[in-house]
């Protein structure tokens, strides 16, 4: 009998994998729990071609993904700087501080690109001037951008 079967995941599996992954279980754990379940499909040559090409599309997708991110990378850091108004007191000391909302709304309005707002880091603000911040568009492009803090 054999020691291990090569089975297609139907749906994802904690410990044992994402949907579509080809995976090698023991053959009783398939046999007795994973194929009554339907959560695998036993794998064929037919079915291995599936995964490959499915495996295959979603690496064309990430990358596409990629290639927009840095498209909107080269953008923001063309603009560069992005102003943002507030309220001063003495000192150039702003009222309240500079949130990422509002950095994400001056980088919508100047660029109609809309940015999540979590994916946003702005150092602490509490004067006016020119500030850094980092704007993070994918897992791996990261764009840096300046923040002028001016008077209403």
């Amino acid at each position: 009998m054999a020691k291990r079967v090569q089975v297609v995941l139907n749906e994802s599996i904690n410990k044992l994998g994402k949907n579509g992954d080809l995976v090698e279980v023991a053959p009783g754990y398939a046999r007795n729990y994973l194929l009554p379940k339907k959560l695998v499909t036993l794998a064929t040559p037919g079915i291995l071609k599936q995964v490959e090409q499915r495996k295959e599309k979603e690496k064309q997708r990430l990358l596409a993904e990629r290639q927009e991110a840095e498209g909107r990378k080269t953008a923001l850091e063309t603009i560069k700087r992005f102003t943002i108004r507030k309220e001063v007191g003495e000192g150039e000391a702003i009222f309240g501080t500079v949130t990422t909302s509002e950095v994400a709304e001056a980088i919508q309005t100047a660029t109609s690109q809309e940015v999540d707002r979590r994916g946003i880091t702005v150092p602490d603000i509490n004067k006016t001037g020119f500030y850094e911040a980092t704007v993070k568009l994918h897992p791996e492009v990261t764009a840096t951008i300046e923040i002028q803090v001016a008077p209403l």
